[in-house]
């Protein structure tokens, strides 16, 4: 229960008092209404209604201690900006850091990305038309302020939930996502493949890319600059450079300077009189002919480079027009430069370059959201909650002090990362060995080849790269890695499900791609120890490429003793629980949810057998054959696409005859298509993988269909 002050866009003030049930019951003096919300979808979209049903937080949550937002309360879409003054522009800057911190404390999540583009964003919106104007994002954390701007203040709290809000930008979503928010480094080629199409078709909007720091750091970015020199068609990119760098030697070195004469230099460099002089300037030297074209745009493109900071004659090279450096909180100058940019007919690729604080916030801040990261994982594999002062054991803390351990012992053994962040049980190995460990960020494909590189140099390099994003250096595992056998050893992080991340980190195709390559060893864990053992394993392997994966989940075990692991027999998997009729055959983490099957199975007395396959490539031929031999019925059970672990065994046991008689043979896999963000709990009931849908479909199998209905009731 709560009350509001509104002020309507007309000019109407009205105090509204309301109570969220399945009815919302108005009261003011001039307004009594009743509404019935039972059967309304909170999820507006100016094309129309998404075709899902978005639930808000207690009507508590949203107006306890809420901060006064008055101008922020008018704004419901960017048209509601155009009137509004550069004074009232810098109050609603601070509403909306106000509303995001207010998100962020009850989420626990960080926001410092989001928070650090607010003046940007409010600019962007400001100078340019969405949706008829597109805006992209790189990076769906700086899109925050965006969504709340753009009619989806009142979800945010459902951010990242089960039918609430993406944590990126979504086309699905708003018409405002003209693109979806990938890895990273997607957005300049979609932009200008809109450019593009709308120069073809005769159109004039305007499209705008946002890239940052961390995207800078991805080859298609350059790619896809230089495309966009070579076209010169119209495209504003900005680099919103939040002083953040991968590297704390290069952070501890000088920063972007912005004073007022940058200032100036940045409204000279956008101004319509200065581009027009330029172009006359272009023309004459043309005329003129004898090379006097090509040597004035060296001469004006270092002059301009002199005036910029480092590195800023790179994006010249590439075919950029670069503006800057502009300071990102100053909306007055961002307006100024955006404005004069917008209004040129025909100015080529621009490059603005805006420069960012984004603070990192207190130790505790941080806290929390490794915390609340941990706490996904802990609903997968138990009830046990906690508080920021308890220490939760993931999967990640376990590979770092086996990876410790196994470079303690050997001094030939490296860590090479890929990935937008570096998780934090990483830096235990960085301070221990800081030489021989390597983080390279979103460069993935370097990072298998240089990789490649360590390992004919004589070195054990270990290739720490999450699903996802190993997917996009793919080419490089396939030529530079397996083709000449060269052992690199693989560690695939967020394997499988990923609860809030959704399908934009969701690894459900590793096992499928790797293990179709024909040198590679490709094996998952069951839990804890079986990890350390293949830590192990691979440290051994010297003569061929292997892989494992893993969750991003808590432990199984949370109290389990810390030693070294040994290593495991290529190929061979191990019978965990031996019984008739049916055999249960895990890969992985979902080893655990086959025992949870066992165990309701047994209940209706159904004994079991549960098997760990612990290795797709190659598969243990000998355990296969025993339970083919031995049940009637064979279920394998992957968290992975089609044509994982599951096609293999098909694969096995048809060309060994095993599906020629009574043996009847069904694979539980991740459902062909893309789950939305949720909870990984919730992921995994709508991907049908947890432990009561495999028992359903043993019960179905064994044509006890009423008992497995009832099992999933």
């Amino acid at each position: 229960m709560g009350t509001a002050p509104t002020q309507c866009p007309s000019g109407i003030a009205a105090n509204f008092y309301f109570k969220l049930s399945n009815r919302i019951e108005f009261s003011s003096s001039n307004f009594p209404s009743t509404l019935d919300i039972s059967k309304i979808n909170c999820h507006p979209n100016s094309k129309g209604l998404v075709n899902r049903i978005c639930s808000l937080r207690d009507i508590d949550d949203l107006f306890s201690e809420k901060v006064p937002t008055p101008i922020l309360d008018v704004v419901e879409n960017p048209i509601h900006l155009k009137n509004l003054t550069i004074k009232e522009l810098k109050l609603l800057a601070d509403e909306i850091h106000s509303e995001l911190s207010s998100i962020m404390s009850k989420t626990r999540r960080s926001f410092k990305a989001s928070l650090a583009a607010v003046e940007l964003t409010i600019a962007l919106h400001y100078v340019f038309h969405a949706p008829v104007n597109k805006i992209l994002w790189d990076a769906g954390e700086q899109t925050y302020a965006h969504k709340i701007l753009t009619g989806r203040r009142f979800l945010m709290p459902t951010l990242r939930q089960k039918n609430g809000l993406s944590g990126y930008t979504s086309r699905t979503e708003s018409e405002y996502d003209p693109f979806g928010a990938g890895h990273g480094c997607n957005s300049i080629s979609a932009g200008l493949g809109m450019a593009v199409a709308r120069d073809i078709k005769g159109k004039r909007e305007c499209v705008v890319t946002v890239i940052n720091n961390g995207t800078t750091m991805a080859g298609q970015v350059y790619e896809a600059m230089s495309n966009a020199g070579y076209l010169d068609s119209n495209l504003v990119v900005i680099l919103n450079d939040s002083r953040h760098s991968l590297h704390p030697k290069i952070d501890e070195g000088p920063k972007t300077t912005i004073n007022a004469l940058s200032s100036t230099l940045s409204r000279l460099q956008s101004s319509k009189s200065f581009r027009r002089f330029r172009e006359v300037a272009k023309g004459v030297t043309k005329r003129i002919g004898r090379g006097m074209h090509e040597l004035a745009a060296k001469v004006d493109q270092y002059a301009r480079g002199m005036m910029g900071p480092l590195g800023s004659t790179l994006f010249e090279e590439l075919g950029l027009y670069y503006i800057g450096p502009v300071d990102g909180h100053n909306i007055e100058d961002l307006i100024c430069v955006l404005q004069e940019v917008a209004s040129l007919d025909s100015m080529g690729p621009v490059l603005i370059h805006v420069v960012t604080e984004e603070k990192q916030g207190s130790e505790d801040d941080q806290k929390r959201e490794i915390v609340a990261r941990q706490e996904e994982g802990l609903n997968l594999n138990s009830t046990y909650s906690f508080s920021y002062g308890d220490h939760c054991q993931t999967y990640s803390n376990c590979l770092v002090e086996a990876l410790v351990m196994e470079a303690e012992k050997d001094k030939d053994i490296v860590v090479v990362h890929a990935g937008m962040e570096m998780d934090p049980s990483l830096q235990l190995f960085q301070e221990r060995f800081s030489d021989r460990f390597f983080d390279v960020g979103m460069a993935e494909q370097h990072a298998v080849t240089f990789s490649a590189g360590l390992s004919c140099g004589g070195l054990k390099p270990f290739c720490i790269i999450p699903s996802a994003f190993l997917q996009r250096a793919y080419d490089q595992v396939v030529h530079d890695v397996d083709r000449q056998r060269i052992p690199v050893r693989f560690v695939i992080t967020s394997a499988g499900l990923v609860g809030c991340d959704g399908p934009l980190q969701c690894g459900a195709f590793d096992i499928a791609f790797l293990s179709c390559l024909p040198n590679m060893i490709v094996m998952a864990p069951s839990d804890e120890n079986e990890l350390m053992c293949m830590v192990a394993t691979a440290a051994q392997v010297d003569d061929r490429p292997v892989c494992f994966r893993y969750p991003r989940c808590a432990l199984v075990w949370t109290d389990y003793p810390i030693h070294g692991g040994s290593a495991l027999e290529i190929g061979k998997g191990e019978v965990l629980i031996e019984g008739k009729d049916v055999a249960l055959l895990g890969y992985g983490a979902m080893v655990q949810n086959c025992l949870k099957a066992a165990a309701l199975l047994s209940k209706l007395g159904i004994n079991v057998t549960v098997a760990d396959a612990r290795f797709c490539k190659p598969l243990d031929i000998k355990l296969l054959r025993h339970l083919c031999g031995n049940h009637d019925i064979l279920i394998t059970v992957e968290e992975g696409s089609v044509g994982g672990f599951g096609s293999h065994v098909a694969q096995f046991i048809a060309l060994d005859g095993q599906l020629d008689g009574r043996l009847k043979w069904r694979p539980i896999v991740l459902p062909d298509n893309y789950i939305e963000h949720a909870s990984p709990k919730e992921q995994l009931a709508l991907a049908g993988l947890t432990g009561h849908h495999i028992a359903a479909t043993t019960l179905s199998l064994l044509g006890r269909t009423r008992e497995a209905l009832l099992l999933m009731c």
